[in-house]
């Protein structure tokens, strides 16, 4: 299984980003993306399960987690980008969706891709 997550860069303050993350090898019912900040522990973004989906409520309203089934790959659309959104993002999958309460831990999923760098100036 491997995980490839791109479309990272720089980008202004209000300004928006794609991110993309392909997986090859196997299809995972449940995607989500992590990111981390200099410093900081990494912290739950965005998950997506058969649809359904669930946000950090830091990105609520700004991002938008989706995935094409056809390409395997999972999406995460930011919009008014904001200096606090500065961190390295990571897409990663597992084949069952955990419980609510534990969705937003790392330790919870196996398959990680190995990260893209966001930066935004302010």
């Amino acid at each position: 299984v491997q995980l490839q997550a791109y479309g990272g860069g720089l980008v202004q303050a209000g300004g928006s980003l794609r991110l993309s993350c392909a997986v090859s090898g196997r299809t995972f019912s449940h995607s989500v993306w992590f990111r981390q900040a200099p410093g900081k522990e990494r912290e739950f973004v965005a998950a997506w399960s058969f649809g359904n989906t669930r946000y950090a409520d830091s990105v609520k309203g700004r991002f938008t987690i989706s995935r094409d089934n056809a390409k395997n790959t999972v999406y995460l659309q930011m919009n008014s980008l904001q200096a606090e959104d500065t961190a390295v993002y990571y897409c990663a999958v597992r084949q069952n969706r955990p419980i609510y309460s534990r969705m937003s831990l790392p330790e919870e999923y196996t398959y990680w891709g190995q990260g893209t760098l966001v930066t935004v100036s302010s």
